[in-house]
């Protein structure tokens, strides 16, 4: 009793508890090397996010110091960075030209209340119910719309209000392309260069760091006519973030809820993908009801010093453990980095031009845009592609909160049409006796070199986690691991992405996958989306007789190999 409640309060701590146990100072090197690394990162993207989304740059970077801290004080993994970032740009533009910035405040602490009720109640894994095709979707449209904001300070157009639909700002753009400015765009393209080649030439220093402070010294150096924080915003004040409780209004509490859960929703989203990224990357595994609850505690604590929603970074956290990181330690000293900035750098931000801040957005919606993503998307179902299209196009002409909602009613009327088609009623014969005689294990002798999984029912979105059965005994398996699916009757292309996540982590750990017996519509979805070149052609079997062949020669090959 008294150690499965341990084990109970074990899982509630934040990691940072748990890694101060065995901490060292090899490891605080490490994590300040790493922290200031990504502090520097993190410095030119908190400012371009709060001038994307409407507000002065330092409202990013006290978010970014805020959050950051409590995020990896209080989270759930142990290498998350947390802060502002691109999926909230348009959510919070929006809020702020219907609400004003007290209504974002207190939007963004009804959202920071939803995200803890989530993270209490348990609902960390319930991410896993959002269909492959609507998170790419939204994450297509999101990546659009954060470039389509930056074009106006890349190219320097002359032009007093963006509107904030896409349309309509994509026509004002064009009706006053005449106005763009060469030496801007010069600067602009400069900046962009920057950006996208120094990781290939000096793979330790970031391309935005270095485009921040190449192209800062190149427009005073020139003297160039640009537009920049300080002609703009006068900079950015210098010194610790200052308490500022808002201005609390009864009466937009009901027009804020539906903002305020989609900012909840979106803060849950990309923080726990980016926790999964981070598990990829460190080889650890996050808790995901502990990261909600800390997400939620920081957005809470953001507005109150005048600060922006914040989730975690995927592109922040991938750099962080790519330098270094290893405990949430390195986070806290990313948070401390750009506070140093604030205390000590805060008069040179002035001279940061726009444009070189709007080609590093250009990256990150690049990157956030998942576009490499969409080929494979195309090679699935006319469902799953109309359910991507549909969330893509209305994340873009409407709302990301209409995108999802109707993605998610979409993905679940999908959902019951698979489950519909794939149940049977048929009588039992002589030749369907005989068909399904090579495909029964009860005969059948498996060696000591392979392990055989069976999947029961339908393998679509929210049944995922269930392969954890097999990754969380990962290094007690044999080589060769057999994943049966003659009683799957039915998958999607979320239960596809999670095959090949278990695919290269047996690949990773030396070991290999075979998958047997596939059904008329998981075998059609294998085959179309092609997915014998992740694993190899020869290790999708028709039956369990045949991949218990295939796992005899693997296995020979390997006591060859290791003659």
């Amino acid at each position: 009793m008294i150690a499965q409640e341990a084990m109970i309060s074990s899982e509630w701590l934040p990691r940072s508890v748990e890694c101060f146990r065995t901490y060292n100072r090899q490891t605080l090197i490490s994590d300040i090397v790493a922290g200031i690394t990504v502090g520097l990162v993190a410095l030119p993207l908190a400012m371009a996010f709060a001038i994307s989304s409407g507000l002065p740059p330092e409202s990013g970077l006290y978010c970014a110091v805020v959050t950051g801290f409590i995020i990896s004080a209080l989270g759930g993994t142990k290498t998350q960075i947390g802060g502002p970032t691109g999926a909230f740009v348009v959510v919070i533009s929006g809020i702020v030209a219907k609400h004003a910035v007290d209504g974002l405040f207190i939007c963004t602490l009804m959202a920071g209340v939803i995200l803890i009720l989530l993270g209490i109640t348990g609902m960390g894994t319930a991410v896993r119910f959002i269909p492959r095709p609507v998170v790419i979707g939204f994450t297509n449209g999101i990546g659009l719309l954060i470039a389509s904001t930056q074009i106006k300070d890349f190219f320097g157009i002359q032009l007093d209000k963006v509107p904030g639909e896409f349309l309509l700002r994509m026509e004002a753009l064009a009706l006053h392309a005449s106005s763009a400015s060469f030496v801007t765009t010069a600067l602009g393209m400069f900046a962009l260069a920057i950006v996208l080649f120094t990781p290939k030439i000096i793979k330790r220093v970031p391309g935005q760091i270095a485009a921040m402070m190449i192209g800062t010294a190149v427009s005073v150096a020139l003297g160039l006519q640009v537009e920049t924080i300080g002609s703009k915003f006068g900079g950015i004040p210098s010194g610790l973030p200052v308490l500022h409780i808002p201005v609390f209004k009864a009466s937009l509490l009901l027009p804020l809820l539906s903002p305020a859960l989609t900012v909840a929703m979106l803060g849950a989203i990309e923080s726990l993908l980016s926790a999964v990224v981070g598990d990829r990357l460190s080889g650890e595994q996050h808790k995901p009801n502990v990261e909600l609850i800390a997400q939620g505690i920081a957005n809470v604590v953001s507005p109150l010093f005048g600060g922006l929603p914040a989730t975690g970074a995927i592109a922040r956290t991938a750099t962080n453990i790519r330098s270094g990181g290893k405990t949430p330690v390195a986070g806290m000293v990313h948070s401390l980095t750009i506070l140093a900035v604030l205390l000590f750098a805060a008069p040179l931000v002035k001279f940061v031009p726009l444009a070189v801040l709007a080609s590093i957005l250009f990256v990150v919606s690049w990157n956030m845009g998942e576009w490499r993503q969409i080929p494979e998307i195309l090679k699935l179902s006319w469902a799953d592609k109309s359910v991507w299209m549909i969330t893509f196009l209305l994340t873009v002409v409407a709302d990301l909160t209409v995108a999802v909602e109707v993605g998610m009613i979409l993905a679940a009327l999908l959902f019951i049409r698979r489950v519909s088609v794939t149940t049977t009623v048929s009588e039992v014969t002589p030749e369907y006796i005989n068909d399904n005689r090579a495909h029964i294990l009860q005969d059948k002798v498996i060696p000591d070199y392979v392990r055989v999984f069976r999947i029961h029912g339908p393998f679509l979105f929210g049944a995922t986690s269930k392969l954890e059965t097999i990754v969380n005994q990962l290094n007690e398996l044999p080589e060769i691991v057999v994943l049966r699916l003659r009683n799957m009757t039915a998958i999607d292309g979320t239960g596809l992405e999670a095959f090949e996540d278990l695919a290269d982590k047996l690949n990773q750990s030396g070991r290999s996958l075979i998958l047997c017996g596939a059904r008329e519509q998981p075998a059609a979805l294998i085959q179309r989306v092609d997915f014998g070149h992740k694993v190899g052609a020869k290790n999708i079997c028709f039956t369990i007789d045949d991949a218990l062949a295939r796992a005899a020669e693997l296995h020979l090959h390997q006591e060859r190999m290791k003659k």
